[in-house]
């Protein structure tokens, strides 16, 4: 089997510093190489080769997957929930073109696989509340969602016209210790755990009611993983595969919170971004991806606040 040489696209943001660990750890640091147009994340640096690039300039991005033999491409470059809505045109822009740029050089260079990350910005306020289904009623109504759906729709064409195996998950909200959060609407659920140990207060932006899906970050990377490994026919979506772990609720996650830091204390203020988290499921149905290719979460709520505390501040 020839050597894979893969490409991470936004590998300084908040899924591609982890994930691009992981593929070093699985592929040898040689093999993956990290491109943003920001500096390289310090977490990154010196563990692998690394590459200036914009995903809007083509011929660049072209140039570096001949130069480079790449055989995979992992597209994280992307305007989020709450930023886009800030600037919709950019948003658009950078979100749909960037992705048509790398399925256009997939099919010239006939690359292995690619992996573009979707998003449940896709659902809107007509899909259905809880257990959100695979296929379901997709109104969005956030420029993120929309370029999101549509760049779903390119992934599906670009397979079946030109058999290039794309593949890819709609992430719910992330949650790190390593690396900031991008500006999505789900946002809140990192910077808690960085207010509770800093000054024991947080300004939540959310109702504390707003149940939306999210996923600690190593059950993120793990999923993205295990979908690039799956062999290409078990796989029956080529659009995108919900995939879930955890729901909770703001006051849910401030009362664990509150089981290592008594004193933590929550206020509300809830802005722009409650009409986009509304808009949204609170829970995803993930069915297909589990009999699929197995897929199956490891972190409960429990279970992550204790480990984000631990990797914040050493608290057990």
């Amino acid at each position: 089997m020839a050597k894979e040489k893969i490409l991470v696209i936004g590998a300084s943001g908040q899924i591609g510093v982890e994930l691009t660990q992981a593929l070093r750890e699985i592929y040898g640091n040689s093999n993956v190489v990290a491109s943003d147009l920001r500096e390289e994340n310090e977490l990154l640096r010196g563990t692998g080769p690394y590459v200036s690039l914009d995903v809007m300039n083509k011929e660049m991005l072209h140039v570096q997957v001949i130069r480079q033999n790449i055989t995979q491409i992992y597209l994280l470059a992307a305007i989020l929930s709450a930023t886009g809505e800030k600037n919709p045109g950019l948003a658009w822009h950078l979100n749909m073109q960037g992705l048509l740029n790398v399925l256009d050089i997939a099919r010239e260079e006939k690359l292995q696989k690619v992996y573009w990350p979707s998003s449940i910005a896709v659902f809107g306020p007509t899909s259905p509340k809880l257990n959100c289904p695979q296929q379901t009623i997709i109104e969005p109504i956030t420029v993120y969602g929309i370029s999101k759906y549509a760049g779903e729709f390119w992934c599906n064409y670009f397979h079946r016209r030109f058999a290039v195996d794309v593949r890819s998950i709609r992430y719910p909200g992330l949650i790190s210790y390593k690396s900031s959060p991008g500006g999505g609407t789900t946002d809140y659920a990192v910077e808690i755990f960085y207010e509770a140990l800093e000054s024991k207060k947080y300004k939540c932006f959310l109702k504390a009611d707003t149940y939306l899906p999210m996923m600690y970050m190593p059950d993120a990377i793990r999923a993205t993983i295990e979908l690039m490994e799956a062999p290409a026919d078990k796989l029956t979506i080529r659009t995108s595969y919900n995939v879930s772990a955890i729901s909770f609720s703001p006051s849910e996650i401030s009362n664990e919170i509150k089981k290592h830091i008594p004193d933590f204390e929550v206020q509300y203020s809830p802005d722009y971004r409650q009409t986009i988290a509304e808009s949204w499921p609170q829970s995803i149905d993930d069915s297909i991806a589990r009999t699929d290719w197995g897929w199956k979460p490891e972190f409960d709520l429990e279970k992550m606040t204790r480990d984000m505390l631990r990797n914040l501040d050493g608290i057990s």
